[in-house]
């Protein structure tokens, strides 16, 4: 028995390996298919924006009925969001037609109304999907799910990892990795209300097939962190980079879960997520009354090879939003509207203007257009390269806290209550 085990484990890890190599789909550039893009980096090098617009130069408009700060993802010609409908106490993931806004189905699910942070919504996680199946994550304090649908919108499985603690609610976003998706379940400790338990943190991987349990790490639990996990390197040497406040950054082995390294970086919550510059993990942490910094970690490659800080940022750093990682640039807004673009590597400042403005969304650049929009629903369009130069602005007409998606010459922006569409050919 122990023997077919030990093949069983084997026989899994080299699927792991195998898928993990030939992943195209959930990684590819032409697709939008997780949070902040398809690596993660909020980069599209082939495509194009307008630098200004006006309200009759969009595709399509759809009312959802409620803000929420989840972000769109696009799958082909498919979107894909959750939205929360407080009166029904349900939320929903929804899908439309990507060039004619039209509702292609709808998915609601029970949702017990609890406390949340102002600028949080009940439908503030991302989908991830690859070719067969869209991945979705959501939670009150008595559960935390992660559910598999196919494109049609039909259950696959489905799972409950418990209870969820945080004084803010939830916010992190699945993502595909190989043969597994990864749930980042960082919970709340501190600041707890008299009768509170603390949560129970941990990187949750599952068969993306089947929704099994293939491994589960136990995390530091101090405060709910939000990132969605990054990935070094390919084969032998892949890690997943994630980054809280109880272990800082740290890497993990994939096949197994295994903490290889971690460096306690951070001071306060992190929201942001983490991405990977070469050998350099990226990670930022703040809090909503200041304090922010931006750290650059050297991944270390063997067993005894130490991380160690190669940078810090203190001025203009972002909390909440994750910056755009172009060419070993980093272009990133802080919280309260300043602009900045670094050199990734080693953290020195090319240029940082103040914008105005506060903010919630992630930054993103496609082609050589930098996308930022604040809180209010004012979007700047700067140029993505060594020299601050401000292209255009728009006012959206309502606030945005979602992260704009680009596919296929579509822009997708989530303002107020609606998801609006920009470019593309209408239907």
């Amino acid at each position: 028995m122990k023997n077919v085990r030990q093949i069983m484990t084997l026989m899994s890890l080299t699927c792991f390996l195998v898928t993990s190599a030939g992943l195209s789909f959930a990684d590819s550039p032409a697709t939008w298919s997780r949070f902040h893009g398809a690596d993660g980096n909020g980069f599209v090098e082939n495509g194009d924006i307008p630098a200004t617009w006006t309200e009759a130069d969009y595709t399509w408009r759809r009312d959802l009925g409620s803000r929420d700060v989840g972000s769109p993802i696009v799958v082909d010609d498919k979107v894909y969001y959750l939205v929360s409908k407080p009166e029904e106490q349900e939320i929903a993931i929804e899908s439309l037609d990507l060039r004619s806004g039209q509702l292609r189905w709808t998915k609601p699910f029970p949702q017990t109304d609890h406390h949340l942070h102002s600028r949080n919504t009940f439908a503030s996680s991302t989908p991830a999907a690859d070719r067969d199946h869209l991945f979705v994550a959501w939670a009150d304090p008595d559960h935390t799910y992660l559910k598999c649908f196919d494109h049609d919108g039909n259950e696959v499985w489905s799972r409950d990892f418990g209870t969820w603690q945080s004084q803010h609610g939830f916010g992190t976003s699945p993502r595909i990795l190989g043969s597994m998706v990864l749930l980042f379940n960082s919970q709340q400790s501190e600041q707890l209300k008299p009768g509170q338990q603390a949560g129970r943190s941990r990187m949750i991987a599952v068969d993306r097939k089947s929704g099994e349990t293939v491994w589960e790490t136990p995390l530091e639990t101090t405060r709910s962190c939000y990132g969605v996990p990054a990935v070094y390197g390919s084969g032998d040497t892949m890690q997943i980079i994630a980054a809280n406040t109880g272990n800082g950054m740290f890497g993990l082995d994939p096949s197994t879960g295994k903490m290889l390294w971690n460096l306690n970086v951070f001071e306060m919550r992190c929201c942001s997520t983490p991405l990977v510059a070469g050998d350099i993990a990226i990670g930022s942490s703040g809090s909503g009354g200041g304090g922010n910094h931006l750290v650059g970690v050297r991944i270390p490659k063997t067993e005894n090879e130490k991380p160690t800080q190669v940078y810090r940022i203190e001025s203009g750093a972002p909390y909440v939003p994750t910056p755009v990682l172009k060419d070993n640039r980093l272009y990133m807004v802080s919280d309260d509207g300043i602009a900045s673009c670094v050199d990734a590597k080693n953290g020195k400042q090319i240029w940082k203007n103040r914008v105005g403005g506060n903010f919630g969304s992630s930054p993103i650049v496609v082609g050589e257009k930098l996308l930022l929009i604040s809180l209010n629903g004012e979007a700047t369009i700067l140029h993505a390269g060594d020299r601050f130069q401000i292209l255009g602005k728009v006012d959206l007409g309502g606030p945005v806290a979602a992260t704009p998606a680009y596919s296929q010459g579509h822009l997708l922006l989530r303002v107020n209550d609606e998801i609006r569409c920009l470019g593309g050919q209408a239907i």
